[in-house]
């Protein structure tokens, strides 16, 4: 029997084969330089039968293997009206490195009995699996829906693609659907509203940023550049955040505010110490001067320098653990603590993957399977001698309680979500001082293997000291924390959790003696400008791409001017530009607020291609559904361009 299976990546298909062949492999090369054929015989594929040997050739594309577009000749630019293309037929197509991949796939199935799918395990993993089996169909006839295969894996540990080649699936029709829709849904709204916006304000935007620009000097000439306002169902939502937070800022007003403080010291209260502790007053703090201040001389002048005490409670507070990895998580803290963006984070636990190091980086699953063998996990870690963590590792695995030490290995925590393909982030073997990574992946591997430790640790634990003082029936508050055993928080330096001050010893009903009562003013302060870290967040939450694409939307709405990136400091800031700003407030003017700049839109089509995979809706009713949408969204903006093109110069005029 002769098998032909193809991965995502030539990386994987290298690393699979190996394990598959035991090493013992012939590697061809094919009319694409970065796609090779593995060759070797294998007997565990349960689909041929009991301990049936198969010749195998393994092989890859690198990606999509088709694209899919409009005729250029009917539908090019310029060459109809851009409200043709909701109803314009589309069709497949391929760049030249795409057919060469293609032909290797053709020929390596002429005369193969079975195929099998080993892409990645998500959505778009499937839909490119269907693209190889429409692709290597054509020149084998026998190849069928009964003869097709998918592989189910999440990593590249030895054990596992030996039973992810063993147990095979099927491939998720429903699946392949989805990502359908979704590319021709975005195909359709984006090349539609991107010729809209572009013949309607590329001229004013281009003549705007031309006079922004820099005279050329003598030695250079400034180059002309094509501007085009290109429209994404993702990108503008995203935008939408960015200026969102700017706007909050910008019309932020100052106001100020008053509260009460007393300041307690121990010497007052007959104590030997040079120690005070602080109360704040349980009202916090008003807006209105007069009215503090009423307070705070009914006090003084009834009480005096006198309070009581009203309450004094001690409880054992937690620290919790992190929750075990996901995508979004990963890029989120990479770029708050490693100051790493989301693109470069997810590229490089991309490689990390590919080199076998990491568990698949892209999935929302933040719960491990109760069955998984997370303590070996964590003994390659303690036999890495070399790393940072390694003693840390072998304290959890540390049966004896030898030097009173409490943390040990503890099954993670679950969350409340699991996508059913893939388990968290997690390390998979130990990485030496030699091995052949970029600093970045060094980075993100570090990272990963620190939370994968953490989440496998006890959770912190400490001790929380409150005191009430009743003074003239006004109630104020000190808290204090002890911690008693930091457990992950060891391996996670990230994470700050320490003792804040230490309490006064005070018993109920005591009377204490005020060392300072004071009204104390302030003024609140406007938010921050939004950090890559927290438009992660929101997107997430938001519906707004996946947890695979969520860098590439940040990274487009970059590249098309619409926000940039500003260091201050070690912290970088988004701002929108004026584009992205009048971009956003144009379509609020026109009324598309809700269904452009903010995120309701693509959170209801992300809701209509999980009912598609449920089988509860069709790729042809949610096609028609969004796609009427889109044609008034359409009508409208194109009868409102003279508004849009209004709102740009005033955006202009009030960021000049």
């Amino acid at each position: 029997m002769k098998v032909l299976c193809v991965a995502e990546k030539n990386s994987i298909a290298k690393a699979v084969s190996n394990i598959l062949s035991g090493g013992q492999l012939a590697t061809k090369n094919t009319n694409f330089p970065y796609v090779k054929n593995y060759e070797f015989t294998y007997n565990g594929f349960n689909f041929v039968g009991s301990n049936a040997s198969c010749e195998v050739v393994m092989t890859s594309v690198a990606g999509h293997l088709t694209g899919v577009d409009f005729d250029n000749q009917q539908y090019g630019w310029g060459k109809c009206n851009p409200s043709e293309l909701f109803d314009a037929n589309l069709s497949n197509t391929k760049n030249k490195d795409q057919e060469k991949i293609a032909q290797n796939i053709r020929n390596s199935a002429r005369n193969v009995d079975y195929l099998m799918i080993w892409t990645d395990c998500d959505r778009e993993g499937e839909y490119i699996g269907w693209e190889i089996f429409e692709e290597a169909k054509k020149f084998n006839n026998r190849l069928n829906d009964n003869t097709l295969y998918r592989a189910i894996f999440s990593h590249l540990e030895r054990n596992h693609i030996i039973g992810a080649a063993r147990n095979p699936q099927r491939l998720d029709k429903r699946a392949v659907d989805a990502v359908g829709t979704r590319i021709e849904l975005d195909l359709r709204t984006g090349v539609s509203f991107t010729r809209l916006l572009t013949d309607t304000m590329a001229r004013k935007v281009q003549a705007s940023q031309q006079q922004s620009m820099l005279p050329p000097t003598n030695n250079h000439t400034s180059k002309k550049e094509n501007v085009v306002i290109s429209y994404g169902p993702c990108q503008f939502p995203t935008l939408g955040f960015v200026v969102d937070r700017f706007e909050r800022i910008r019309n932020f007003k100052k106001e100020e505010f008053w509260s009460i403080q007393l300041v307690v010291s121990e010497q007052d209260q007959g104590v030997q110490s040079d120690k005070v502790t602080i109360f704040q007053w349980d009202r916090g703090h008003l807006f209105d001067r007069l009215a503090v201040l009423t307070f705070y001389e009914l006090c003084l002048e009834l009480a005096g320098n006198k309070a009581k005490v009203v309450d004094v409670k001690s409880k054992q507070v937690t620290k919790w653990r992190p929750l075990p990895l996901t995508t979004v998580e990963l890029q989120k803290n990479c770029s708050r603590y490693l100051k790493m963006n989301a693109r470069d984070s997810l590229a490089a636990a991309e490689k990390l993957y590919q080199k076998g190091f990491i568990s698949y980086p892209r999935t929302e699953t933040d719960t491990f399977p109760a069955a998984m063998n997370l303590k070996s996990l964590v003994e390659k870690q303690a036999q890495e001698n070399s790393s940072a963590w390694s003693a840390y590792a072998r304290n959890l695995l540390d049966t004896n309680n030898s030097d009173n030490n409490h943390n040990k290995f503890k099954f993670p925590r679950s969350g409340s979500h699991d996508d059913k393909a893939h388990p968290p982030i997690h390390p998979i073997i130990g990485i030496g001082r030699d091995a052949s990574i970029t600093v970045n992946e060094r980075r993100v591997y570090e990272y990963v293997v620190r939370h994968f430790l953490a989440c496998c640790s006890e959770d912190g634990k400490g001790q929380m000291t409150s005191i009430s003082l009743n003074w003239n029936d006004e109630i104020f508050n000190a808290n204090g924390l002890v911690v008693l055993e930091r457990n992950w928080l060891d391996v996670y330096p990230w994470m700050k959790w320490e003792n804040s001050k230490t309490m006064p010893r005070l018993e109920m009903n005591q009377e204490v003696t005020i060392s300072k009562a004071e009204m104390k003013n302030g003024y609140t302060s406007p938010p921050k400008p939004m950090t890559e870290s927290e438009l992660i967040m929101l997107m997430d939450a938001n519906g707004i791409g996946t947890d695979a694409t969520i860098a590439e939307h940040i990274e487009k709405i970059k590249s098309r001017k619409y926000i940039t990136s500003d260091k201050v400091g070690k912290e970088s800031y988004l701002n929108p530009t004026i584009l992205g700003v009048a971009l956003v407030h144009g379509f609020e003017t026109i009324g598309l607020e809700d269904s452009f700049a903010k995120p309701f839109q693509r959170r209801e089509m992300e809701d209509d291609l999980k009912k598609i995979c449920g089988g509860t809706l069709t790729r042809r009713d949610v096609v028609a559904d969004i796609i009427n949408k889109y044609k008034d969204y359409y009508n409208r903006t194109n009868q409102n361009k003279n508004r849009l093109l209004q709102v740009y110069d005033e955006v202009k005029i009030s960021l000049s």
